[in-house]
């Protein structure tokens, strides 16, 4: 072996290790994409900064859970936040133990109050540019009780820069609410998302099926300041990346588990 293609080995080696990539998932069984002890297999990409700075330590692993919190923030100014897993997946069984905690941050929008979410079928956070506020994807929405006796469920549907078909039809507003109860601050929801690529996902909270619908599509608003290179209305969402919100309110992960269902 000569010295040029020797020296371009360990270059390679060198590059491949610092990626830090995610092992493959395992077909049919559950892994845990939080381990329990740090988030160094996931990306924070916050509005305004670039992927990978994770602004006021917003995601932080204390307790055996991923919390989000905003003691390091002065105003919110708009800072929505996510938490990506490094790996994408099509064909999935998601679980997600949260509870709502703490005060809404100065500064955030009334209606981000008791309110969180996962997106799922997300474009890369790498891909985002630093003014984009939402990553286009489909979100699982999570929402607690406002202790005004009205009915608030949770494990809805938004779809920030995509389009759904339900009943049907396609869906022509931006949120879809399930038909879950309501539950409050401080309780801890178990939340289920099953995804069959860009075909039939089904939301389940508490163990029981409170939302499906099917056909995610690129399309519709909400979203700004993406790339105009990467929107294609129209496009079957079939595949894509997990991550947690954070959207001022805080808010404790303490399980993130996944099942890979692709065959």
């Amino acid at each position: 072996m000569n010295f040029k293609s020797a020296l371009f080995q360990l270059l390679f080696l060198f590059l491949l290790a610092s990626c830090n990539p995610v092992k493959p998932t395992p077909e049919g069984e559950w892994i845990k994409l939080f381990n329990g002890k740090d988030i160094n297999d996931w990306t924070v990409k916050v509005h305004h900064f670039d992927a990978g700075v994770n602004v006021g330590n917003t995601f932080r692993v204390e307790d055996n859970m991923i919390k989000v919190r905003y003691d390091q923030y002065d105003d919110f100014n708009d800072q929505f936040s996510h938490l990506y897993y490094n790996q994408p997946f099509s064909h999935f069984h998601l679980i997600v133990e949260y509870r709502f905690t703490g005060e809404l941050q100065k500064g955030a929008p009334e209606y981000t109050l008791l309110n969180s979410g996962v997106m799922y079928h997300s474009q890369d956070p790498r891909s985002m540019k630093k003014e984009q506020n939402w990553p286009i994807s489909v979100e699982m929405q999570f929402l607690a009780g406002l202790d005004d006796g009205q009915p608030r469920p949770t494990g809805n549907m938004c779809s920030p820069g995509t389009e759904i078909v339900y009943e049907g039809q396609m869906y022509d507003g931006h949120c879809l609410n399930s038909s879950s109860k309501t539950y409050g601050k401080d309780e801890w929801v178990r939340a289920e998302l099953i995804v069959l690529g860009d075909s039939l996902i089904t939301h389940i909270i508490n163990g029981d099926t409170v939302l499906q619908y099917s056909k995610p599509t690129m399309g519709g608003g909400v979203v700004n300041g993406y790339d105009s290179a990467l929107w294609a209305p129209g496009k079957p969402l079939k595949s894509g990346f997990i991550a947690l919100q954070s959207e001022g309110q805080p808010i404790d992960f303490r399980r993130v588990e996944l099942k890979n269902l692709k065959k």
